[in-house]
């Protein structure tokens, strides 16, 4: 029997909540994490994009690391990415120590970066990484794209790269990946980092999603993810179909992350709204939008 891809299944990028002056709410994580926990989701996955790494200090990654693994019972992947290779290492080192299950890490960005220095990245990140990894792939924010020949030849060579999350709004590129990999690894995961992919990325072969979405919503991710474990394609197509619509919240707003946020505190009211990006502060009317989409 081949073995299967660990990890899958509907992931949560969680927020990282803030008080209101600005410092990160440890006991609204611990409040998140457990309706997180409750909902039937398979993973969580700490200080992503959505829980806005960049915006972190180092000591506080280390402090969100060190307190997170014990306010849940999921898996946990903690997002490790860092222009500075040193802090990422000590953040990777840490989460092993924390219990994390496998950490993630983005290319580099702001330099271009081809091909050969992208192998030569990865390989050498092997090296020094001690445990399971996944890739994260978001073109639009590192300005290189992993395709789906180079994470293949990668996933060949390297057994610990275990998955990739594919953040790339386009269903060739993650059925690409897929199909790929299928060629050379049975137990390697590809994720997509779009909700919306959530069915394509499934009946593509892969292994599940990622989704901003489930900071909000996890239990409807959670039943249509069983949906297709059972099989029940019928009852998946209705669960698609509301995850298109509520899709809509990414457009409410200057900044994603602050909408999201905002949709949480307004919905369960144990977190601030507050983000650490500019700018994203809701109308009274956004607000209103937003409480008509989860109503």
């Amino acid at each position: 029997m081949q073995n299967q891809p660990a990890f899958s299944g509907v992931w949560c990028p969680s927020v990282t909540p803030f008080t209101a002056d600005n410092h990160l709410d440890l006991n609204a994580l611990a409040q998140h994490f457990a309706r997180l926990d409750a909902s039937g989701i398979d993973t969580l996955l700490l200080m992503g994009s959505i829980g806005e790494f960049v915006s972190l200090t180092q000591a506080e990654r280390k402090l969100l690391i060190r307190e997170a693994r014990s306010m849940s019972r999921l898996s946990m992947v903690a997002n490790i990415s860092s222009s500075c290779n040193s802090d990422m290492l000590e953040l990777a080192h840490l989460a092993w120590e924390s219990g994390f299950d496998a950490v993630m890490v983005l290319p580099p960005w702001y330099y271009g970066q081809t091909r050969q220095q992208l192998l030569a990245y990865f390989r050498q990140l092997d090296r020094e990484l001690e445990g399971k990894w996944f890739a994260y792939n978001f073109p639009a924010r590192t300005g290189c794209d992993l395709d789906a020949m180079l994470v293949a030849e990668l996933a060949a060579e390297l057994p610990n790269f275990i998955g990739i999350k594919d953040t790339t709004d386009c269903l060739s590129h993650n059925r690409s990946l897929i199909e790929e990999t299928k060629k050379v690894r049975s137990d390697f995961a590809v994720l997509s980092g779009y909700d919306e992919y959530l069915l394509p990325n499934l009946l593509a072969g892969g292994a599940g999603v990622i989704s901003g979405l489930n900071n909000l919503v996890p239990a409807m991710f959670a039943e249509a993810m069983q949906s297709w474990r059972d099989g029940d394609l019928a009852a998946l197509t209705q669960f698609q179909q509301r995850i298109g619509k509520l899709m809509a919240i990414y457009t409410v707003g200057d900044d994603f992350v602050t909408t999201i946020k905002a949709a949480v505190a307004r919905k369960y009211g144990y977190m601030t709204p507050r983000s650490r990006n500019s700018g994203g502060t809701l109308s009274e009317a956004q607000c209103d939008a937003i409480d008509l989409l989860f109503s």
